[in-house]
C-alpha cells in the first residue's frame, strides 16, 4: 500500500517516514540527535560510542573514518571513497564528493530504503581542521546539504564528528551550525572527560 502526499507524488511503504509528530513528545535519541542538525559534534568517546550503539541497533546504517589518518586531501578522497563505496570514476574533488553524497541520499550509494537512516562518524575532527581546514568544511558542508535534501524523501542522514578538542568551534555549514551533543553542549561538561578513543 502506498500513500500520496499533499502534491500528489507517492510515498513508498518501504521508505522510512519522517519522523511523525508523536516524536516531539517521545524524544528518542535519533530524534534528538537529527534536531541539532545534520552534523554533531562530540568530544568524549564513551558518549560517542554510546550514540553509535544505539543508532545501529535503531537500525541504521553507519559507517566509521579516521580523520587522523588523512594526511593530505588525496588520501582523504581515497579513504571516503572506499568506506562510502563510490564508484570508480569518483572524481576525488569536493565537486565530485558533494555529487556522490548526492547519490548516498537518494539511496543510490551503499545504503537502503530499508534502513533507519544512514550515520557517517567522523573521528579526530580536529585534526583534519588543523591540516586541511577548507577540506573539512567542504566535507562537512557538503553532507549538511545533502542531509537536508535526504529528510525530503525520509532518508535520515546524520553526521556524528567527534574532536579531541572541547574548545573546537566550526563556522555555520553551508549555512547549518555544527552543534554539541546534548550532554557536552557547555564547555565544563567537555573539559571533564576524555575524548580520544583508542
Amino acid at each position: 500500500m502506498s500513500a500520496h502526499s499533499s502534491d500528489g507524488s507517492r510515498m513508498d511503504d518501504e521508505l522510512v517516514a519522517a519522523f511523525d509528530s508523536s516524536a516531539f513528545m517521545t524524544r528518542g535519541f535519533d530524534f534528538e540527535l537529527a534536531l541539532a542538525g545534520p552534523v554533531v559534534l562530540f568530544h568524549r568517546a564513551a558518549l560517542l560510542y554510546r550514540a553509535r550503539q544505539l543508532l545501529v541497533e535503531a537500525g541504521y546504517d553507519l559507517i566509521t573514518v579516521d580523520a587522523s589518518r588523512w594526511d593530505n586531501e588525496s588520501v582523504a578522497h581515497q579513504e571516503l571513497a572506499s568506506a562510502l563505496h563510490f564508484p570508480d570514476y569518483y572524481g576525488a574533488n569536493l565537486d565530485a564528493l558533494n555529487d556522490c553524497l548526492s547519490d548516498l541520499a537518494s539511496y543510490n550509494g551503499m545504503t537502503s530504503p530499508a534502513a533507519a537512516g544512514f550515520v557517517l562518524v567522523v573521528k579526530h575532527l580536529e585534526v583534519l581542521v588543523q591540516r586541511m581546514e577548507r577540506f573539512a568544511y567542504g566535507l562537512l558542508s557538503a553532507y549538511a546539504q545533502q542531509a537536508r535534501g535526504a529528510a525530503l524523501i525520509g532518508h535520515r542522514m546524520l553526521c556524528l564528528a567527534q574532536t579531541d578538542d572541547p574548545d573546537l568551534h566550526l563556522a555555520p555549514l553551508d549555512t547549518v551550525e555544527a552543534a554539541w551533543n546534548d550532554a557536552e553542549r557547555f564547555l565544563p561538561s567537555r573539559r571533564g572527560g576524555a575524548g580520544r578513543d583508542h
